[in-house]
């Protein structure tokens, strides 16, 4: 597996994001609820002007926009070059980074296109509510935990040469 496998995967991570974002828009007005299990899932729209999981959201700045928006483009720059330089055998690595930068590269178009991000999955159990959040976050978190697996997966020893 090399470099254009995994921008094939940041690729489809961000093909996934939109196309879901894209079936909500047409299905559902902001703030809807569509039940899924009663009790425990719901599909909303939540137009999430802040951060993950709407920390920030409240800000009244003119200024979030902007370095939200420069804040993503310096993560996905970072999280690109990381991918181009990593070793080949470095594959659970490089499928992290993938994931965590279609997912990045999905958040930051919505604040291109829309001036905020798409968020609706919707988890709850009685009164412990999660906040609304979307594929993109998914992948960002699924890429962060393959990360932390892979930072403490043990490695084969190295021989030393005598």
């Amino acid at each position: 597996m090399g470099r254009k496998f995994y921008f094939l995967v940041a690729a489809l991570a961000l093909l996934l994001d939109q196309g879901t974002k894209q079936l909500i828009l047409a299905r559902l007005s902001e703030f809807s609820v569509l039940p899924v299990i009663p009790g425990f899932f719901r599909l909303v729209r939540v137009e999430n002007r802040g951060m993950a999981f709407g920390m920030f959201s409240d800000s009244s700045s003119s200024w979030s926009l902007f370095l939200l928006i420069l804040i993503s483009a310096a993560a996905i720059g970072f999280v690109a070059t990381m991918i181009w330089k990593i070793d080949a055998n470095e594959r659970r690595l490089g499928v992290a980074l993938a994931l965590i930068l279609g997912g990045a590269a999905g958040n930051l178009l919505d604040r291109l296109v829309y001036g905020h991000v798409i968020d609706f999955l919707d988890f709850y159990l009685a009164s412990y509510h999660w906040p609304a959040f979307n594929v993109a976050d998914s992948v960002i978190l699924l890429g962060a935990a393959t990360l932390l697996l892979d930072l403490f997966a043990e490695r084969p020893a190295a021989h030393p040469t005598t």
